[in-house]
């Protein structure tokens, strides 16, 4: 079975992208599905493209698989969410490759606090914790990681 394709999205595709971001984010247990997220999550899409989002998509055969933003200038990698029927199939490992070829010197992200299983994800990956802060729009606790290229 050929596995899914790493591309840029398409403008046609937004409403699909903040899907699959808002399935995978309530995959974590820490929202529930509603129509005000999802509205939420379309609206910020095309606005967080405006302001400098690379977006890409897994595309298995015409359905997202996951989606992926990165900000290029900043070295930050953004989102990366992975449909909850696709997780565990080394999908995310692979937009992480995908990433690191985006950014091969330095990848800053950060993550929810209370999402363990992805930040302990990103430490396996190589990523090394730099602080805590609370995101004053959420209110949440998030967690800063940064990897490097080593000599």
């Amino acid at each position: 079975m050929p596995q899914p394709v790493i591309r840029p999205a398409r403008a046609d595709e937004y409403d699909e992208v903040a899907r699959v971001w808002m399935d995978s984010w309530v995959s974590t247990g820490l929202e529930d599905a509603s129509n005000f997220l999802l509205a939420k999550l379309r609206a910020r899409v095309p606005m967080e493209v405006e302001k400098g989002w690379s977006l890409y998509v897994a595309d298995d055969n015409g359905a997202l698989a996951a989606m992926l933003a990165l900000h290029l200038p900043d070295r930050y990698l953004d989102q990366l969410f992975v449909a909850p029927e696709y997780q565990r199939s080394g999908l995310g490992r692979r937009l992480l490759a995908f990433t690191r070829q985006q950014l091969p010197d330095e990848i800053w992200l950060r993550c929810v606090r209370e999402n363990e299983r992805a930040w302990r994800w990103y430490e396996r990956e190589g990523f090394v914790f730099e602080k805590e802060q609370v995101e004053p729009m959420t209110g949440r606790v998030m967690k800063y990681y940064r990897w490097k290229q080593s000599d």
